[in-house]
C-alpha cells in the first residue's frame, strides 16, 4: 500500500510540474493575434541558454529611434537551423516579425527573421 501512495505522489507531482514547464515556453506574454514587424540595425546578439536575444536600434514612424528586443528559440534548435553565434553580427540590417510583448514593451518573440534581405530560419525544417 506504501508504494502505491508513493507511486501516485510521485506521478501527481511530475504532472503538476509539466504544466509550470509548459508555461514558461508558452507565448501568453505577446500578442499572437497582430503580429508586428520592425525593422533596424543589430546593436547586440546573445547566442546563449535558454533563449537567444537580438537588441536592435529602430525608428517609430516619427523618425525617432526605439531600442527594439527580440526573443528567439535555444541556441540548439538555432544551430540545428543552420544559425551560429556569429549569424547576426552589430551593424547587420534586420527585419523581425513576431508578436510583440502584451505589455506594449519594445520586446517580441521573434517568428521570422531577415537579415541584409536574406531570410534565417528560426528552426530546423521552416
Amino acid at each position: 500500500m506504501k508504494r502505491k501512495v508513493a507511486l501516485f505522489a510521485v506521478a501527481s507531482g511530475l504532472l503538476f510540474m509539466q504544466s509550470a514547464l509548459l508555461a514558461h515556453h508558452g507565448t501568453a506574454g505577446y500578442n499572437t493575434k497582430d503580429p508586428v514587424t520592425v525593422d533596424g540595425i543589430v546593436n547586440e546578439f546573445q547566442f546563449v541558454n535558454p533563449h537567444c536575444i537580438v537588441s536592435l536600434a529602430a525608428k517609430d514612424a516619427k523618425g525617432e529611434e526605439q531600442k527594439w528586443q527580440g526573443e528567439l528559440t535555444s541556441p540548439n534548435h538555432l544551430l540545428r537551423a543552420g544559425w551560429n553565434a556569429h549569424s547576426l553580427k552589430p551593424g547587420d540590417k534586420i527585419t523581425i516579425t513576431g508578436f510583440r510583448s502584451m505589455s506594449g514593451a519594445n520586446s517580441m518573440w521573434i517568428t521570422k527573421t531577415v537579415v541584409n534581405g536574406q531570410e534565417l530560419k528560426t528552426a530546423a525544417g521552416d
